[in-house]
């Protein structure tokens, strides 16, 4: 197995355009901050990519007072929303 990949946290700041382009292709890199390893950059291995509009039609089901003013308020409430 290779080495992996290192950069120390300015590099990465500056060269991380370089250290995505090397992710999409494969690699993982490892990102240090004074010298010891904090973050490893691994490229995703199961992308989903949806289709368009409507890809997702039977797929999802909604409660029958999904918008509801009585949820809405809930929703509102929650949030800190009401006065």
């Amino acid at each position: 197995m290779s080495e992996l990949a290192q950069y120390n946290m300015h590099e990465a700041k500056s060269q991380l355009s370089r250290i995505v382009e090397r992710v999409e292709h494969g690699e993982t890199v490892v990102i240090s901050r004074a010298g010891k390893p904090v973050a490893k950059v691994v490229p995703l291995t199961d992308v989903r990519r949806r289709t368009g509009r409507g890809s997702l039609a039977g797929r999802i089901s909604y409660a029958h007072d999904w918008d509801s003013a009585e949820v809405n308020e809930e929703i509102a409430a929650d949030f800190g929303l009401l006065s």
